[in-house]
């Protein structure tokens, strides 16, 4: 009998270690209480993981929330279970495809016409570590996806933001942009050989200088942009690293990751956080790691790479001299597919429409 005391007593407490570490590194619920009555709230990749439930948190709080994503059908029926669960009827499905500059700028395009504020846009939506795939623009998929199609968004729904003003910008971005660099000669992995750990890294890193040059840029416009990092969380975005794939991982290592990290629900909780909370008024071109200010790393700290990713990324998106979109005009074909509804009232002439996002 005695032979397994030692066993089961190391086993006891790597197991209390492992439970210790994740109730400090989940960060808890978000502390406040804000009600958002009023403020419209755009999410990309809201159909599933931390975009959902980041939708389902603040539609309680009584915000009007667009969901972008490519799957509509899983974001209408996500944008379906919010409003039920939360009694909150105007949570919208919208169609947005990150991997098309096409598709935001007719996504753009709808909410500029149809909105008539835009109080926070929360730039959730991502890739991690897939194959060498590329865009229907021909970026690298995890580069075009993380970053540019989210710069492009951003800075076409700028207008709309600076008129809802107090704003808020948030962008998801990673702890692994600690080891990620920007390769200004090669972006896209067209002369090197592809890397999808460096590529995530590097898009990553793009999230967090892009964020303080956009926060210099806002200055005096009332609208503040955070980057933030939600930690290590169970969601969809995993899907390609094949942590699981092999008897050893899913059978002896899951039990122990699955300790380690946190529910889609709680990793909602630092973009909440940053949308609502009364102590981020004003608060602008920082980095959070969950819901704590922390000094990124020294790569994301260099202005003048920010500055040189802003013109480079203004060029592979084609935004107009000075920074300003050129938003396309949506042909009616493109309309009867971005088009908003509300389950109680239309907003667009065809109550059947309904707009579509980027799964996360």
């Amino acid at each position: 009998m005695s032979r397994y005391i030692l066993p089961v007593s190391v086993f006891g407490t790597v197991a209390g270690c492992a439970v210790l570490i994740k109730n400090h590194v989940t960060g808890g619920r978000c502390p406040s209480k804000a009600t958002i009555k009023g403020k419209t709230v755009v999410i990309t990749g809201a159909n599933t993981g931390i975009g959902k439930e980041t939708a389902r948190e603040l539609a309680t709080r009584g915000g009007r929330i667009i969901m972008g994503c490519r799957d509509m059908e899983k974001c209408e029926t996500a944008a379906k279970e919010i409003r039920g669960t939360t009694l909150n009827p105007h949570v919208y499905a919208c169609h947005l495809d990150l991997a098309s500059m096409k598709s935001i700028r007719e996504f753009a395009e709808r909410i500029n016409q149809e909105e008539k504020r835009v109080d926070v846009l929360i730039n959730n939506a991502g890739v991690m570590r897939c194959p060498g795939w590329k865009t229907e623009d021909g970026f690298d998929m995890q580069f075009g996806v993380n970053h540019l199609g989210h710069f492009l968004l951003t800075n076409l729904l700028l207008e709309k933001l600076k008129e809802s003003a107090p704003s808020r910008v948030i962008n998801l971005a990673s702890l692994a942009h600690i080891v990620g660099k920007i390769d200004f000669e090669d972006l896209n992995w067209e002369r090197k050989k592809f890397d999808t750990k460096q590529a995530y890294c590097q898009s990553k890193l793009a999230n967090v200088l892009f964020t303080r040059e956009l926060a210099r840029r806002l200055k005096g416009t009332g609208v503040t942009v955070n980057a933030v990092h939600p930690g290590v969380v169970a969601t969809e975005l995993g899907r390609h690293t094949g942590l699981h794939q092999s008897q050893f991982s899913s059978s002896v290592l899951s039990p122990f990751f699955s300790m380690l990290v946190k529910s889609p629900k709680l990793g909602a909780q630092p973009s909440v956080f940053l949308a609502v909370a009364e102590e981020m008024d004003g608060v602008t071109g920082r980095y959070y790691d969950v819901m704590t200010e922390k000094e990124p790393a020294p790569q994301a700290l260099d202005d003048e790479a920010a500055r040189q990713l802003w013109e480079v990324s203004s060029r592979l998106v084609d935004l107009e001299e000075g920074g300003q979109p050129s938003l396309a005009k949506p042909s009616a074909d493109t309309e009867s597919k971005t088009g908003l509804t509300d389950p109680a009232q239309t907003l667009g002439q065809n109550p059947e429409h309904g707009i579509r996002t980027v799964g996360a």
